[in-house]
């Protein structure tokens, strides 16, 4: 792996990391971290109640670079690795969904509920 991508790697992981502690300050219990399917990789899996979130992480250097971080494609790829492992994590009353953390230094967490709801 060369040098810039381990270097954006590392700060990824770090942004999931305070992702995950968000979740958690926001009453959310994380069950997974970078669980992967044949159809893709979902960064955090967490729940609350009877609610069951896939969370796409997205960590940038600048703020302003977070609002071209996430597209429709990208979502539909989250929303297929998402429908794969649903039966891992989700009871049959369960409600589900996918929400998107941006991420970025010296900001809080901005987050994106419901992007996408899966087998929409």
């Amino acid at each position: 792996m060369n040098r810039n991508r381990a270097r954006a790697e590392k700060a990824g992981r770090r942004g999931e990391a305070w992702a995950a502690f968000y979740l958690w300050l926001s009453g959310w219990r994380v069950l997974a971290r970078r669980v992967r399917s044949a159809r893709g990789e979902i960064d955090i899996v967490a729940r609350r109640g009877r609610t069951v979130c896939f969370v796409e992480v997205k960590w940038r250097a600048s703020g302003t670079e977070l609002d071209r971080a996430v597209s429709p494609a990208s979502l539909r790829r989250v929303a297929a690795a998402a429908e794969a492992i649903a039966p891992r994590f989700a009871r049959p009353a369960d409600t589900q969904r996918i929400d998107v953390i941006f991420v970025s230094p010296g900001r809080w967490p901005r987050r994106l509920v419901n992007v996408w709801q899966p087998g929409a």
